[in-house]
């Protein structure tokens, strides 16, 4: 056996080898979710958690509904404020920026996506709830939490958008210059075309964090259990819920919880597999 091939071959099983150990913690995480939610499908079944009256665990009521809503809401709204100024920053850098200043605002970039999310908590409590609360309340609400989502994942739309755009053939740009079409022009029929895979995949990156994000939300939502009647009202995430009761729960209590998480995983799951799916359609169409 030739070096190369050999060096092929253990390649190749090495990287088939981490491709199962990631599926195996995968389903190990869903087959653990699953076991410690039977309790609690088994006896309330799936209804209870929409209809009950509310959320009051010590006697019996277990609305997830609030709860969800909010969760769908602040994640949302993130994406809303982030996707737009994510792709406008990848722009900005690739087309707008002297180069000098591209590089140190990609460094700016990555420096905002390595702060923790309870340094974003903290800034929202501090500086942002109060500026809210002008608008009415005390400023722990859904719109606070939802803004500083949106920063929390603007980084992750902003540097896979450009990467996205940094991997558009230069040919097509070039071409599209020498045929006289403006910046843009080209941008917005060329660029972002042609990149729209990979910033389609950092959109739905940057959502699957929202959903997942806990610290921020917790400081910041006011965590009120009450179905929420415009984005100044509080709420209380799944996320959050969890984090904030897992560790006085009881046996039946617990398992509800888990149910939640359960919950929150399956959402993200169909979220990656529909636009998994939507890519390969149109991949499959041109």
């Amino acid at each position: 056996m030739s070096r190369t091939v050999r060096s092929d071959w253990i390649l190749t099983v090495l990287t088939r080898s981490l491709a199962i150990v990631s599926a195996a913690i995968i389903l190990l995480i869903l087959s653990f979710l699953l076991r410690e939610s039977l309790p609690a499908l088994r006896q309330l079944g799936i209804v209870r958690f929409v209809t009950d009256v509310s959320w009051h665990p010590l006697s019996g009521q277990f609305n997830f509904m609030p709860m969800v809503v909010a969760t769908l809401v602040t994640s949302l709204g993130a994406i809303v404020i982030a996707a737009p100024l994510g792709i406008a920053s990848a722009v900005f850098t690739h087309f707008y920026a002297p180069s000098k200043l591209a590089v140190w605002y990609r460094r700016l970039i990555e420096l905002l996506a390595g702060i923790p999310s309870v340094v974003f908590g903290l800034w929202g409590l501090v500086v942002l709830a109060p500026i809210v609360a002008n608008l009415g309340g005390s400023g722990q609400n859904l719109f606070t939490a939802t803004v500083v989502l949106g920063l929390m994942v603007l980084p992750t739309v902003a540097l896979l958008s450009d990467s996205a755009i940094a991997s558009v053939p230069r040919e097509w740009i070039q071409g599209a210059a020498a045929l006289g079409m403006q910046r843009s022009a080209i941008v917005g029929q060329i660029v972002l075309p042609g990149a729209k895979r990979g910033i389609g995949s950092g959109i739905i990156l940057a959502l699957t964090r929202a959903l997942g994000e806990t610290m921020a939300v917790l400081m910041l939502a006011g965590n009120i259990v009450e179905m929420p009647t415009s984005l100044l009202s509080p709420g209380r995430t799944l996320n959050a819920n969890i984090a904030l009761e897992l560790g006085y729960a009881s046996s039946a209590h617990r398992s509800v919880l888990f149910v939640s998480g359960l919950m929150l995983m399956l959402v993200v799951a169909t979220i990656v597999i529909a636009v998994s799916r939507r890519q390969r359609t149109t991949h499959d169409g041109e």
